[in-house]
């Protein structure tokens, strides 16, 4: 049988760059799935993306903090509800940025600049802390008293009445807690005091300290 060298040369050439391309390509999916981190990992929030190279699908996760009831927790979680964190929202009745401040409450807490506060991210969470700490002081005897009692089926903790402090004002929280809830408030969405102590209840805030006077230092442009 005649053997015919550059054809033979041919094929082995073409099976030695198929090999490399395979070898290449093996490579480069054992490097994609081996960069994916399996510590520390949110599994319930995989999803699946595409390797384009032979069309395969692996598993990589959505890196996403677990805030639990932290602190950091509590005020994020307030944030998306009042504004989806949205530091530069404006609602239709004109209370401002992420946790969507009214301009009486900036005034007690000696901001008298509702468009800078609106442009200043930091000056929006040094507001949040202060307004969370003077309502702390003003709410500190009815949280010693109420708290891990419960009022129309909700259990009353610390954080669940600062958010609805935060919502309502503390006077307005006052008067719910000591009507063991008869005596109810609703914002104009139709948002009630009960249902933000339902909510945000049980996060660690801890971290407050009461204040009487509050005042957030800032510096306007």
């Amino acid at each position: 049988m005649k053997i015919n060298i550059g054809k033979l040369l041919s094929l082995t050439f073409t099976i030695a760059i198929l090999l490399l391309v395979v070898f290449i390509n093996t490579e480069n999916n054992t490097t994609l799935v081996n960069d994916i981190e399996t510590e520390n990992v949110d599994f319930e929030a995989l999803q699946y993306v595409n390797i384009a190279s032979n069309l395969k699908f692996v598993q990589k996760p959505l890196f996403s903090p677990q805030l639990g009831k932290s602190f950091t927790g509590f005020k994020e979680a307030l944030g998306f509800k009042e504004s989806q964190n949205d530091y530069f929202r404006v609602n239709q009745f004109g209370y401002l940025g992420k946790y969507q401040f009214g301009k009486s409450t900036l005034r007690v807490l000696g901001i008298y600049h509702p468009q800078f506060f609106l442009s200043n991210p930091e000056l929006q969470e040094k507001a949040f802390i202060a307004n969370t700490q003077r309502n702390k002081w003003v709410l500190r005897k009815d949280i010693k008293r109420f708290k891990n009692t419960y009022i129309k089926g909700v259990k009353i903790t610390e954080s669940g009445i600062l958010a609805a402090a935060h919502l309502a004002g503390p006077g307005s929280v006052k008067k719910f807690l000591r009507s063991y809830g008869e005596t109810g408030f609703a914002d104009a969405n139709g948002t009630t005091i009960k249902y933000y102590m339902k909510k945000f209840s049980g996060y660690d805030t801890s971290l407050i300290k009461p204040l009487k006077k509050v005042r957030v230092k800032y510096e306007s442009a």
